[in-house]
C-alpha cells in the first residue's frame, strides 16, 4: 500500500476487518500522510524509540538535536562515549539516567554480537528479531515493536497507551486489554503490510495527541467522534 494513498476497502471478511479500515480511513483523510517515524538514519530511529518511553516527541527531538550537535548519534561514537555525556545530551527527555543505560545496553549488544552491523542484526526474521531484542536491557514490547516496524521494516504492528485509550472508547477493546492482546488483535485482522502498520499507527498518535487525551478529551472535534461509544463523544 502507497501511504500516501487511502487504503481500499477489504475483500470479503469479518465486519471487524472492515471497521479497522473505516477508521483508518477517516484517521488518513484528517491527516494524511504522518510521515513517521522521523529519522535521518536506522540507529537514529532505534534511538528515538528507546528515549520516547515515557515522554513527548517533541523532547525527544530535542535529546536527538543534543546528540548529534556533540556527535554521538552513530552507533560506534555513543559506545565510546562516556555516561555523563550521554546523560548531557538526553536530559530532555526525563529519567534520562535510566534511558542513558537502556541506550548503552543496545548499543553493546549491536556492537559486541554484530559489530556494530545493524543492517546483520535486522536481516534476522521478524520473530527472532522480536525475542532477541526483548532479551536486551530495558526494551519492552512497545520499543521492540516500534524499533521492528519502523528500523527494521518488517511488520510488527505497534500499539501503545493511545490505543488502548483509543480503541476501549470506540468500543472495541475492555480498557485492561494487554498489549499483547492489542497487537494481536490487528493483526489477525490487517494483511502484513508495512506501510499501512506505519501509517496506522502514527495516525492513532495523532489522534491521542490532538483530541483523545486522559481527562479533557475534544470528542466533537474529533473525525472519529461518530464511531465513538465515549459518553462526551455522544454529547
Amino acid at each position: 500500500m502507497n501511504r500516501n494513498e487511502i487504503a481500499s476497502a477489504p475483500k470479503a471478511g469479518e465486519n471487524s476487518i472492515h471497521e479497522l479500515m473505516q477508521i483508518y480511513n477517516r484517521m488518513f483523510v484528517y491527516f494524511g500522510p504522518r510521515k513517521w517515524w522521523p529519522g535521518e538514519t536506522i540507529f537514529e530511529i532505534c534511538v528515538g524509540a528507546i528515549l520516547t518511553q515515557s515522554v513527548s516527541w517533541k523532547n525527544v527531538m530535542k535529546a536527538v538535536d543534543n546528540l548529534k550537535r556533540a556527535g554521538l548519534l552513530e552507533l560506534e561514537s555513543m559506545h565510546n562515549a562516556s555516561v555523563e555525556a550521554i546523560e548531557q545530551c538526553i536530559i530532555p527527555t526525563m529519567y534520562y539516567r535510566m534511558k542513558t543505560k537502556k541506550l548503552q545496553a543496545f548499543v553493546s549488544h549491536v556492537m559486541q554480537k554484530y559489530d556494530g552491523d545493524l543492517a546483520k542484526m535486522f536481516s534476522k526474521d521478524m520473530d527472532s528479531l522480536r525475542i532477541e531484542l526483548l532479551s536486551i536491557y530495558g526494551i519492552g514490547p512497545e520499543t521492540a515493536d516500534s524499533i521492528i516496524l519502523y528500523a527494521a521494516e518488517k511488520p510488527a504492528f505497534v500499539v501503545d497507551a493511545y490505543t488502548r485509550r483509543i480503541f476501549s472508547r470506540l468500543g472495541i477493546f475492555n480498557e485492561d486489554v494487554t498489549y499483547d492482546e492489542m497487537k494481536d488483535y490487528f493483526m489477525q485482522r490487517l494483511s502484513p503490510d508495512v506501510p499501512l502498520y506505519n501509517e496506522y499507527h502514527a495516525l492513532v498518535t495523532g489522534i491521542g495527541n490532538r483530541f483523545c487525551s486522559n481527562k479533557r478529551p475534544k470528542c466533537k472535534e474529533c473525525p472519529l467522534c461518530e464511531k465513538c461509544c465515549f459518553p462526551q463523544g455522544r454529547e
